[in-house]
């Protein structure tokens, strides 16, 4: 088994929530029948053409259910290459995503992204929502760079490789 720290355990706990916290809000957005983000409310000409919205935001829960579980994947990372390096991969895709939505969304409430909506009418709910992502984006960006290195530890056999190991073993036999 690879070794975590608690740290990267927390980290993942922390990604897992923030996708959840994700999902939730979709599930609410769907409920309401509304495009968007907390905070951001689509604007009126996005609904012009669309779809079920519904279907849309459930869609997106789904997606958010999704990145919950690889992020609770990544808590405890397995020692098969296949397995482990599929949930990194995946988990660097989410990441982008993730964060390049946090940076969107953050140039819409300050004003130099007009093109993607006017700023939030309300600047608790938008701020909310911004930070619940950078934080989440975070989270995850600790436990990915954790499960990779519990690849390193798990080639190695420990955290310790055997030349510290000898050099420790020296060092106590000469005292």
């Amino acid at each position: 088994m690879i070794k975590t720290t608690r740290t990267h355990q927390i980290a993942a706990v922390v990604a897992c929530a923030g996708a959840l916290a994700y999902t939730v809000s979709k599930v609410e957005l769907a409920l309401k029948g509304e495009l968007g983000m907390p905070g951001f409310p689509a604007p009126p000409k996005s609904y012009v053409g669309f779809g079920d919205v519904t279907a849309a935001q459930l869609g997106n829960a789904g997606l958010g259910l999704s990145m919950a579980v690889i992020a609770l994947l990544l808590l405890r990372p397995i020692a098969n290459p296949f397995f482990r390096w599929g949930t990194v991969v995946v988990s660097w895709v989410g990441i982008a995503m993730v964060g390049a939505g946090v940076v969107g969304f953050g140039a819409r409430a300050m004003g130099v992204a007009p093109s993607l909506g006017a700023p939030p009418p309300e600047a608790g709910p938008a701020m909310a929502a911004l930070l619940v992502g950078a934080v989440w984006a975070a989270g995850w960006s600790v436990a990915a760079v954790g499960a990779t290195r519990g690849r390193a530890r798990l080639r190695t056999g420990g955290e310790r490789s055997a030349t510290s190991s000898r050099s420790a073993a020296s060092a106590a036999s000469t005292c």
